[in-house]
C-alpha cells in the first residue's frame, strides 16, 4: 500500500456494502485529506450480476462472481468481506490472508465461531484482520477496547447488543403490546428479518459478546459455553409487574470477572428504571463497561444500518491503510489467545424475579416461600394479584442475591406442586 491509491476488493453489495460504497463516494475528498491516499473500490463480487443495485459505483469498478478476481489480483490491497454466512466468508478470508491481503469483515458469526483460527493465520502472515463493524454497528467499541482502554483491566461489561430485540422490548414496555404484535411491527419497519430467530433468541448478541470478551480479557470464550436465552417467551404481564417494582426488562449481554474467572451470558434481565442502560430504547445499541483505571464508560449509538455500519467498515480500512507495523487484530500480542477460565453458570450469583401462577387457596404462598428458604433464597419483595380465579393467581417474588444452582433447584421443586398451574417465570436482576 505504498501507492497513492488503496484498491479494495469488496465481496457483497447488500445493505452494508452499499453503505460503504456510498460513503466512499460522498466523502472521498474528506477521506483523502485524512489518509493522504485515495480509496478505490476496484472489484465487487456479487452472487447475481443482473440484480438491480441501489448504489452505482464508479464506471471503472468491475463486477464479478469469481472469487479469484479479487484474491488473484495483485493490485488489490484490502479485501472487504460483507457477504454474510459462514462457509464462503471463511474460505474467502482464508484465501485472502494466504494471498498476502489484509481483510476487513463485519461477520460476527464467523469470528465468534472461527475467530481463533483466522486470527492465528493473520498473525502468522503479519496481516490485518479488522472487524469494527461486527459489533454494534457504528459504535466504535472494537477500537475502544483495542486502543483507548488498552491500559485498563476490564472488570465488567454489560451491553444491549441487538437493536431488533431492544426495539421489541421497548415497544412492549411503552405500549403494552404483546411479543407477536411488536415483532410484526419490527418486521414491517425492517428492524427484524422474516426469520428473526438469531435476534430474538439471543444468538446474534451472543456472537458479539464472544468477540468483546476476546478483546476485553484476552481470552477465547467458546460460544458453546455461553448462557444464551432470548425474549420470545417474554410476557406483557411480567413487563408490567416489573415496572411496578421499579424495573425495566431488557435483553442484555454481560461478562464479569470474579476471582480470575469469567462468567458471561445473554439473557432478558431486569434493570432499575434509573439505570443508564434502562434508558436505551428503540433499535439502538449501548455498551457499559468498567475499567480498573478509567471507571465506568458508556458507548451508545446506532447498532445497524447501511451508513452507520458502513462507517465502521471504513474506519477499519483507514486504520489498515495507515498501518506500517504489526496489525492490531485482537489487541494482544499472542498469536493464539488462551482459553477462558470460566466460572460455572450454576455458581453465578444474581438477584432474581420469580412469578408463579397458582391455585387460589390458603397456604400456597407460605409453601413457595418455604422452599425458597430451604435453598437459601431470601425474599426482598412479594406481591400477589387477584384476577380471574379460574385462570390462577400470580405471585411475584423479588429475591436477594442467590446462586443459580439454588434457584434452579428451588424452581424444579416448586413447579411439581399440584397448586402451580403454569411453568414458573424467572429473570435475573442486574
Amino acid at each position: 500500500m505504498k501507492d497513492s491509491v488503496i484498491h479494495l476488493g469488496l465481496a457483497g453489495l447488500g445493505t452494508v456494502g452499499s453503505g460503504l460504497v456510498k460513503i466512499i463516494q460522498e466523502n472521498g475528498d474528506w477521506i483523502e485529506r485524512r489518509l493522504g491516499k485515495t480509496l478505490k473500490v476496484k472489484t465487487i463480487m456479487v452472487r447475481d450480476l443482473d440484480k438491480p443495485r441501489n448504489v452505482v459505483p464508479s464506471p471503472d469498478t468491475a463486477f464479478t462472481t469469481n472469487i479469484d478476481d479479487i484474491i488473484g489480483d495483485p493490485e488489490i490491497d484490502i479485501v472487504v468481506e460483507l457477504a454474510g454466512g459462514i462457509d464462503f466468508p471463511r474460505r474467502l478470508i482464508t484465501q485472502a490472508l494466504h494471498s498476502g491481503k489484509s481483510v476487513v469483515t463485519a461477520n460476527k458469526a464467523l469470528l465468534a465461531e472461527h475467530g481463533p483460527e483466522l486470527f492465528e493465520l493473520a498473525a502468522s502472515r503479519n496481516l490485518g484482520l479488522y472487524y469494527e463493524a461486527s459489533v454494534a454497528g457504528g459504535i466504535p467499541i472494537i477500537q475502544t477496547l483495542k486502543e483507548s482502554l488498552a491500559g485498563n483491566r476490564i472488570k465488567a461489561m454489560t451491553g444491549i447488543l441487538n437493536g431488533t430485540a431492544n426495539f421489541i422490548m421497548s415497544e412492549m414496555s411503552e405500549k403494552g403490546e404483546d411479543f407477536a404484535t411488536v415483532l410484526a411491527k419490527a418486521q414491517a419497519k425492517g428492524y427484524a428479518e422474516a426469520d428473526p430467530t438469531l435476534d430474538v433468541e439471543g444468538i446474534d448478541a451472543a456472537h458479539k459478546l464472544v468477540i468483546l470478551i476476546r478483546l476485553a480479557y484476552g481470552q477465547d470464550f467458546p460460544l458453546s459455553k455461553l448462557t444464551v436465552e432470548g425474549i420470545s417467551k417474554v410476557e406483557q404481564f411480567d413487563i408490567t409487574l416489573a415496572k411496578e417494582f421499579g424495573y425495566r426488562l431488557k435483553l442484555l449481554a454481560q461478562v464479569r470477572e470474579k476471582s480470575g474467572l469469567l462468567h458471561a451470558g445473554v439473557y432478558p434481565a431486569l434493570l432499575r428504571q434509573d439505570h443508564i442502560l434502562a434508558k436505551v430504547d428503540g433499535p439502538f445499541n449501548s455498551i457499559l463497561l468498567e475499567g480498573n483505571a478509567v471507571g465506568p464508560v458508556m458507548l451508545y449509538g446506532q447498532g445497524a444500518g447501511d451508513l452507520p455500519t458502513g462507517s465502521a467498515v471504513l474506519a477499519d480500512i483507514l486504520a489498515l491503510a495507515r498501518t506500517n507495523c504489526v496489525p492490531n487484530n485482537t489487541g494482544f500480542l499472542e498469536t493464539r489467545l488462551p482459553q477462558a477460565q470460566i466460572l460455572a453458570p450454576e455458581l453465578t450469583v444474581f438477584r432474581h424475579y420469580f412469578r408463579f401462577t397458582v391455585v387460589d387457596r390458603p397456604g400456597v404462598m407460605a409453601s413457595i416461600a418455604g422452599v425458597m428458604g430451604e435453598y437459601n433464597i431470601s425474599i426482598a419483595q412479594v406481591v400477589q394479584r387477584q384476577y380471574a380465579p379460574d385462570a390462577g393467581v400470580p405471585i411475584v417474588f423479588i429475591s436477594h442475591s442467590a446462586q443459580m444452582q439454588n434457584v434452579s433447584a428451588a424452581l424444579d421443586t416448586i413447579k411439581k406442586f399440584s397448586f402451580v398451574l403454569d411453568p414458573p417465570v424467572h429473570y435475573r436482576i442486574i
